[in-house]
């Protein structure tokens, strides 16, 4: 597929924002991913129907969408039924991302049933997958693109050590396109996640998380200092 020739060997920029954040609009969103295609990202990857929108407008490069739904009683929440499939198409982003772990999904939705519906769509179907286990049903459901997004977020897998390269590494062995992400945090984990066979890196915390960020340098500073 041409779009995974425009990701191959290049950085993507999640953008996202915690829910209830003062970053949690589609302007500063929109603007942020702005940033990061000026700054050489070869994609980026955004959540809900809004942001997915005003993003179209306004970039040039591929676009990875997905829309984050809770459904009470199952665990998936990234683009877990054909409803948010649907959704993600109409608003036009190129590659549709989907929890592709082996957990049940609602509204009857399977992974072959969603990858199905995106390639019917004409997108490309990006698993999140969990293991290896999960990425390789993924490939035989015909998945274009197997991602580590999940591994450490599932019970079987929430002591991994990220960013998962040891699952990268396994990945890339499958034959098709392996996007490593969770975890990267550090330019040196992205040349890491290549040198372990990954295709494309995706870094969105380190980036684009004000509130994380804030945070994390708050934590350290001596707050107690002058009392």
């Amino acid at each position: 597929m041409k779009v995974l020739d425009r990701l191959r060997g290049g950085l993507i920029v999640s953008v996202q924002a915690w829910g209830g954040s003062h970053i949690d609009s589609a302007s500063v969103l929109v603007a942020m991913a702005a940033a990061a295609e000026a700054n050489d990202a070869v994609a980026v990857r955004m959540q809900g129907e809004a942001n997915l929108k005003a993003a179209r407008k306004a970039l040039g490069i591929p676009i990875i969408g997905l829309i984050k739904r809770d459904y009470e009683g199952f665990r998936p929440y990234i683009t877990p039924t054909l409803t948010e499939v649907a959704a993600v198409v109409e608003a036009r982003a190129d590659i549709v991302a989907i929890d592709a772990t082996g957990l049940p999904h609602p509204a009857g939705a399977t992974v072959p049933r969603l990858i199905d519906a995106i390639h019917a769509a004409g997108k490309a179907a990006m698993a999140d997958c969990a293991t290896l286990e999960d990425a390789r049903a993924a490939v035989a459901a015909g998945a274009d693109i197997v991602a580590t997004t999940l591994c450490g977020y599932t019970p079987e897998t929430e002591a991994h050590a990220l960013p998962a390269l040891d699952l990268v590494a396994e990945l890339s062995k499958l034959g098709t396109f392996v996007i490593a992400e969770g975890g990267v945090r550090r330019p040196e984990s992205v040349t890491e996640a290549f040198a372990a066979g990954a295709d494309a890196v995706v870094v969105g915390t380190a980036i684009t998380n004000t509130d994380w960020l804030v945070r994390e340098f708050a934590s350290r500073a001596a707050k107690d200092i002058h009392r």
